[in-house]
């Protein structure tokens, strides 16, 4: 169950309710009777990695999805060691 955090509008108190999603916000400050409101905060949650963003599963705008293979190719092709130019002496 989620845990809320609330705080009277009349005299100040802070605190944090167990509450379940289908129980109503809580509005009378258990300290002074006062309006409860809701504070909203950062929550503890970071999504990592790939495929968190609309535009990680799009295809590349105006080129094909083979560009990222023929890239891949080039660059194992250009590793290649050079051939000697002058043969060993004995």
């Amino acid at each position: 169950m989620p845990t809320y955090a609330y705080a009277c509008t009349s005299c100040g108190h802070k605190f944090d309710a167990v509450q379940s999603f289908a129980d109503d916000a809580l509005t009378v400050c258990p300290e002074c009777g006062g309006q409860l409101r809701k504070q909203y905060g950062s929550i503890g949650v970071t999504f990592n990695g790939s495929g968190f963003y609309r535009t990680d599963s799009r295809a590349k705008s105006g080129g094909s999805s083979d560009a990222s293979t023929s890239s891949k190719t080039e660059s194992t092709t250009s590793a290649k060691p050079a051939a000697a130019s002058t043969p060993a002496s004995s």
